[in-house]
């Protein structure tokens, strides 16, 4: 009974590794690491139409909070240049 027990133990530590993987693991399936040349660019442009999921991001905006790592968001100021470029 020790030995299970003991197995089961070392099973339920190891599926903690194996678990769902954090933001920083999940790399750059976006792409934003290829466009950071963009950035001090106007958004106004650029051309983002062959991307699946694209938030354009002006100052102030409401965005909801949930995690795409396949998303790109492109924030940009007030003047319409290009800020900051990542996934999520």
């Amino acid at each position: 009974m020790k030995k299970i027990l003991s197995t089961a133990l070392m099973i339920g530590a190891l599926a903690g590794c194996l678990g769902p993987q954090d933001k920083a693991s999940e790399g750059d399936a976006c792409g934003a690491a290829q466009m950071q040349a963009l950035i001090g660019t106007p958004v106004a442009a650029q051309d983002f139409s062959g991307r699946a999921a694209v938030r354009i991001l002006p100052p102030g905006a409401m965005v909801t909070m949930d995690y795409r790592p396949d998303r790109l968001n492109v924030e940009h100021d007030a003047d319409g240049v290009i800020m900051r470029i990542a996934c999520g």
